[in-house]
């Protein structure tokens, strides 16, 4: 991907209203190296601090202080301060927010989160950063972070859960090669099935990738403004698009001598053990669908070997569907728009910014921009490129639905698919379930 020179720095406009007076702070004309090796001006005349609050620990942390160190490089008179929240974040903001104290910014993976903060009127339009985020995002990506019109969030850590995982000896030997297609998916399972190894792997003990695996196919047979319908509650789960989209998935799920362990194998199998047992020796199943988060958990739990053990391929298409990625990530959200802010998340969203964290590892960016040779291998650059290149990006819908839908253990969704699972000739009592607990959860 060729690369763009980050010009957005050349000069900084801060604002402070000091008497009614707009002050234009412009650089010094010192020239410093950016984290990507492209000359930028040192910004002097800027100064502050800027808190941030995120989930991110142990090497995440060092990652993005990589990040602040790049951004300090240009910023040298604004302080970075960093907390890690981990997983109990959307309380702890939550509190630092009602309590009058928020962080200047924070990294959240709710977009609901990101709502309820703007239905109360806290968070900060990020108006200051539009140029350069229209520059280096696509119109889908800037979709996610926009409430009623205005741009509140910029979606800097990504995750593509639009990949599947597989047994690289076991394509080889049945004579399978990854598939573009749905039908080419179907046809390569029975194939391999054919070769004494089962297709699928399955972690139905958690209900979340049954959701991933859903609204991976429902986005592409329904489309993206039904999938945002669907993920509203404005049309039922009783639609026929979900129909559709269920009978495609049983088409998986119903092939049950073709799952490891059948179907009572699968609802006993978690997330973890579903992409182990498919790169262990022997393997149990050839592949996995999930995120780009597998080849992490390959790597701790597996001894297989990238490009020659496992590999990925994108979630193929279904009846000529756009190159389409389900995502999630860390969206950068603003409580305070004082120069240092203004100019530390307009940093977040260059490529440059990007660059040194993908260059690090477990990373994905869904900025366009972003030089993908900088990936450490090439399954962590052609996920991210895919990211970054999808015609249509949507986010996790189970993320954006009310958690008691589409987030919790035993009931909604996960439950629900989990039942699915346990017999997927029961579509329509599937979707009036379904139906029955989205209206309320979403209180209709």
């Amino acid at each position: 991907m060729s690369r763009t020179v980050w010009i957005i720095i050349g000069v900084v406009v801060a604002v402070a209203v000091v008497v009614g007076i707009v002050v234009v702070a412009t650089d010094g004309g010192e020239i410093s190296e950016s984290g990507a090796g492209q000359p930028s001006p040192v910004a002097t005349d800027v100064s502050g601090t800027v808190s941030v609050m995120a989930v991110w620990s142990g090497d995440e942390q060092a990652s993005f202080q990589a990040v602040i160190d790049g951004f300090n490089e240009l910023y040298p008179n604004v302080n970075v301060e960093y907390t890690g929240a981990g997983d109990q974040l959307p309380t702890v903001l939550s509190t630092a927010v009602q309590g009058g104290s928020p962080p200047s910014v924070a990294a959240v993976a709710q977009p609901g989160l990101m709502r309820d903060f703007v239905n109360q009127g806290v968070l900060k339009p990020l108006d200051f950063a539009s140029d350069v985020i229209n520059e280096n995002y696509s119109p889908s990506t800037i979709e996610v972070g926009t409430v009623d019109d205005t741009l509140y969030g910029l979606l800097f850590k990504g995750a593509n859960k639009s990949t599947v995982w597989y047994n690289v000896p076991a394509f080889e030997d049945a004579g399978v090669t990854p598939p573009t297609t749905w039908d080419e998916l179907l046809q390569g399972a029975e194939t391999l099935n054919a070769s004494g190894v089962k297709a699928y792997s399955i972690g139905g003990a958690d209900g979340w990738t049954l959701t991933d695996l859903f609204e991976n196919i429902y986005l592409r047979t329904a489309g993206p403004d039904l999938y945002d319908q669907l993920t509203a509650h404005d049309i039922p789960w009783t639609d026929d698009s979900v129909t559709t989209a269920l009978e495609a998935m049983a088409q998986v799920l119903g092939d049950t001598g073709n799952i490891a362990g059948g179907t009572s194998g699968a609802l006993q199998t978690d997330f973890p053990k579903s992409v182990s047992q498919v790169f262990s020796d022997p393997p149990a199943a050839a592949m996995v669908f999930e995120g780009d988060f597998v080849q992490g958990e390959i790597l701790n739990s597996t001894d297989a070997e990238p490009e020659t053990g496992f590999n990925q391929f994108a979630f193929p298409a279904i009846n000529d569907s756009p190159p389409s990625v389900v995502g999630g990530g860390d969206m950068i959200i603003a409580f305070d728009d004082d120069p240092a802010t203004q100019a530390f998340v307009q940093y977040l969203a260059t490529p440059e910014a990007s660059e040194i964290w993908a260059s690090r590892g477990g990373f994905s960016s869904p900025n366009t921009k972003v030089d993908t040779s900088v990936y450490p291998d090439s399954i962590a650059q052609a996920t991210a490129e895919a990211l970054a290149n999808a015609e249509v990006f949507r986010f996790d819908m189970s993320d954006l639905a009310p958690s008691a839908f589409g987030g919790t253990v035993g009931q909604g969704e996960w439950k629900i698919l989990q039942d699915f699972l346990q017999d997927p000739s029961d579509v329509q009592g599937t979707q009036r379930a379904l139906e029955r607990a989205a209206a309320q959860a979403y209180g209709q």
